[in-house]
């Protein structure tokens, strides 16, 4: 994608700012970083836009959105180019993140009409009704793992409920983010309401210290906190985080032994283990099929095919973000070996490109000083555990909690882990990362701040005002005597003062 042409619905822009692939290190987009006078100034742009917007009737909002939708779906190659071109993904995988950019029209609509209509319910003194209204200028900070699926599933449903938006792609893939503005303002989306601001940290943070309704933000634990701190002592402004997680996988007694290492394999190193949702530690509770597990769990991570998305076979995995990350993921490697971790199946890089790195498999029973970090890339670590009361507590065992999964075939162990391990996403004989659009998506502890997206994202995009209605005034009688003695008429007996005199006989 080129990106020396400045999009319609771009705030401004002041240093050249360009991404490049991790696949083949060469500049796929280039354009201009904003600066911090042009950050404010884009805010004030979009509180003069959203005052139009809001009153704009739910029906248009909603058309533009199908417009969004349109261009999104007829351009569904564009996007999946850039989206490989920016990250690495594979061909197959860019593919599917484009095709679900349309699809998120259809659900927030249906999420808006669900959990935002305009209710009234009859009580005894009237009419009580819940209205619902934008929260009002928002901003939206992207991640670079979904550059196209995860800030698109803030930006529409905050459009459709009336806010407007200042996007801040992750800048690592500027050029997809870019291109979802201009596919809005192609659909008639009026000037102002959306707006890319591009840039690195420093736009985000001046972002966040304006004055703004609400952020909007998926990433790393340390960026959520970061902004948790700029936004204390502001509690007017709305935040929803979403921040990963150090998500378990436990299986045991599950018959089909093959089909739990390929779901295994599935949730831990899709997308290069870049998805927050990805299986982090393998549990498995000692039994008849413990070994067999494990040792095909191996076999299956040493066979899964990594590449480029420009090679002739269309690789599963790609490779991650940067050279930086894959190093961190090696060294990280490295550590848990030194205390004690045993390489099951050891991550190296390929290709002579760091970004690029084959599964790791780390068994980390025995490993000291264990810590509870999440490793953003294709490291999975097994954690060996005596029976399934064990299981249970180290799959609890973590300060965050987005997903959680079980492989078994007893329901009512499934049952025991549901109750017991506390995750926002709580899979059975499913991959860590299933999810639907149609459900909430969030996580607890230090993985989210109790605002779920997904279908529930219609929720931070709205804010609610209570009230209670009549058609005609009317006094209930009795029912505050203390206000009903003050219509006596006052005393007039000889000694007793007139109302409006005070004691000392002046006027009251």
């Amino acid at each position: 994608m080129n990106g020396q042409s400045t999009p319609r619905g771009s705030a401004g822009f002041d240093q050249t700012f360009r991404s490049t692939s991790p696949a083949t290190g060469r500049v796929v987009w280039e354009g201009r970083a904003a600066s911090e006078q042009q950050v404010d100034r884009a805010v004030e742009r979009a509180k003069e836009s959203n005052q139009d917007w809001r009153s704009t009737p739910l029906k248009e909002r909603i058309e533009v959105a199908r417009r969004f939708a349109d261009l999104a779906r007829s351009g569904r190659s564009e996007l999946a180019s850039s989206i490989a071109d920016e990250t690495g993904k594979p061909r197959w995988e860019s593919n599917a993140e484009a095709g679900l950019v349309s699809a998120k029209v259809d659900v927030a609509i249906a999420a808006q009409q669900d959990r935002c209509a305009d209710d009234a319910v009859e009580l005894p003194q009237g009419t009580g009704r819940v209205h619902h209204w934008p929260v009002g200028v928002l901003a939206v900070l992207g991640p670079f793992n979904f550059p196209a699926h995860l800030p698109n599933g803030h930006i529409v449903p905050a459009l459709i409920a009336g806010n407007s938006v200042l996007f801040k792609p992750s800048e690592a893939t500027p050029g997809t983010g870019a291109l979802l503005v201009r596919w809005w303002a192609e659909a008639g989306l009026p000037a102002g309401v959306l707006q890319v601001l591009q840039g690195g940290s420093s736009v985000g943070q001046r972002l966040v210290r304006s004055d703004i309704d609400g952020v909007l933000f998926t990433g790393s634990y340390a960026a959520g906190c970061a902004i948790h701190r700029e936004l204390a002592g502001r509690p007017q402004v709305m935040l929803a985080l979403e921040m990963g997680g150090n998500n378990p996988i436990m299986v045991h007694d599950v018959a089909d032994v093959e089909a739990a290492a390929k779901t295994c394999v599935l949730s831990a190193f899709v997308t290069a283990g870049q998805r927050c949702t990805c299986a982090r530690r393998l549990i498995v509770p000692d039994g008849p099929t413990a070994e067999l597990l494990i040792r095909r769990v191996v076999e299956v991570s040493e066979a899964v095919t990594v590449g480029y998305p420009h090679d002739d076979v269309d690789p599963f995995c790609g490779p991650l973000i940067s050279a930086d990350a894959g190093r961190r993921v090696l060294q990280t490697q490295s550590e848990w070996i030194d205390r004690g971790g045993q390489a099951l199946l050891a991550a190296r890089s390929l290709r002579e490109n760091d970004a690029l790195l084959s599964p790791g498999v780390i068994d980390v029973t025995t490993m000291s000083d264990r810590a509870d970090t999440e490793v953003f890339g294709p490291l999975l670590q097994v954690v060996r555990v005596p029976d399934v009361e064990s299981g249970l507590r180290e799959a609890d065992a973590t300060a965050y909690g987005l997903a959680a999964g079980l492989l078994s075939d007893d329901a009512t162990l499934f049952d025991r882990f549901r109750r017991s391990v506390r995750a926002g996403i709580v899979n059975w004989n499913q991959p860590t990362i299933g999810a639907s659009g149609r459900l909430p998506f969030g996580g607890w502890g230090a993985s989210g701040n109790h605002r779920p997206s997904g279908y529930f994202a219609a929720d931070y995009c709205n804010q609610v005002a209570a009230g209670i209605e009549t058609t005609r005034l009317h006094w209930a009688e009795g029912k505050y005597p203390s206000l009903e003695a003050s219509d006596r008429e006052p005393e007039t007996q000889d000694g007793d003062r007139e109302v409006g005199q005070n004691p000392s006989g002046g006027s009251a």
